[in-house]
């Protein structure tokens, strides 16, 4: 039987084509070509959510998602080394699935606004103020976050997550509008902390009214970490998973994606039929990773991802409890 060749820069350009230009595919090329080689030699596979830019989500990624889809598929990697293409909670979770694995974030300052939004200390102040009260835990958190925590969740599963647990309150960290948005679907009553994503809070109802007069009949998406007033001006509200799978089912003729940059762009890839309105909120942290601190990564191993054995299994019993969910 004759082998697959494998992929190269040049026969990858034709999937991105229509997002990337001509002229910029030659500074993406070289490193993309390295990148396919080291990942052969180093046993390595690269997992990229779905705010990463089309060269990597596209070209480079193995595994590629949002933060739920992420945490599960780092469940089953083989490879010896997994190389997170997002930011440090990200890498941090894939590590606690994966504890005898080398994990490598290509940028340490990859982080989060949520992430740094609150501390293990505060979780222990707040089960102090909620006596008996269950946590509830975003995986936008550090690892020492989680490991105070009863069960993680993220924009996907959260529903789920809180609902699971059959209490009639629970604390909802540290997303404030994530556990709002959840608390109108619920008869649980949640009790959030005042974390917001810098991305997401941006958005605004005037926002959507603007671009719905800009381009009439167009369809609204928004991340269920916008505001609430936010999420009920929009068509349809999800995790970055739900809204893709959105665009998948119903195909509208014209869609904006609240949410950050490259979603839109990765998205469109797949759906060549769908005009994508694009109002644009970066991540500063996602836009860290690039082709070429990926192509480090893998070259000198570098920012290896480590976590004290005591945390890593207190976080990790949140998170696995969340993936049984």
């Amino acid at each position: 039987m004759t082998a697959m060749p494998l992929p190269t820069a040049a026969s990858l350009y034709d999937r991105v084509q229509r997002v990337i230009p001509p002229i910029e595919w030659p500074v993406f090329s070289q490193d993309i070509d390295a990148i396919l080689k080291l990942k052969r030699e180093r046993d390595a596979v690269i997992l990229a959510h779905n705010y990463q830019t089309p060269e990597i989500f596209h070209c480079v990624a193995d595994i590629v998602g949002d933060s739920l889809a992420l945490a599960r598929k780092a469940m089953e990697v083989d490879a010896e080394v997994i190389v997170l293409a997002g930011v440090h909670f990200m890498a941090e979770t894939a590590k606690l699935l994966n504890p005898g694995k080398t994990v490598l974030i290509p940028d340490f300052g990859a982080g989060c606004s949520l992430a740094d939004s609150i501390t293990a200390e505060d979780v222990r102040l707040m089960r102090r103020r909620y006596p008996g009260v269950p946590v509830v835990t975003y995986v936008n958190t550090s690892a020492a976050v989680k490991a105070e925590s009863d069960i993680c969740c993220t924009s996907g599963n959260a529903l789920a997550v809180v609902e699971s647990l059959g209490v009639p309150r629970v604390m909802m960290l540290p997303d404030e509008y994530l556990a709002q948005n959840i608390a109108a679907q619920t008869d649980v009553e949640i009790i959030p902390w005042k974390g917001h994503c810098e991305v997401h809070e941006r958005f605004t109802p005037a926002d959507i009214r603007e671009l719905r007069e800009a381009h009439p009949g167009v369809t609204v998406l928004a991340h269920p970490e916008c505001p609430p007033e936010v999420v009920a001006e929009a068509d349809f509200a999800g995790s970055t998973a739900a809204m893709s799978d959105y665009v998948g089912r119903h195909r509208p003729a014209s869609v904006v994606l609240m949410t950050e940059c490259s979603m839109s762009d990765n998205v469109a890839i797949d759906h060549p039929d769908v005009d994508f309105v694009r109002p644009c909120n970066l991540c500063p942290h996602m836009k860290r990773i690039t082709l070429a601190n990926i192509r480090k990564a893998l070259e000198e191993n570098r920012h290896e991802v480590t976590i004290d054995p005591l945390v890593a299994e207190r976080a990790r019993r949140a998170v696995e409890r969340m993936l049984a969910v």
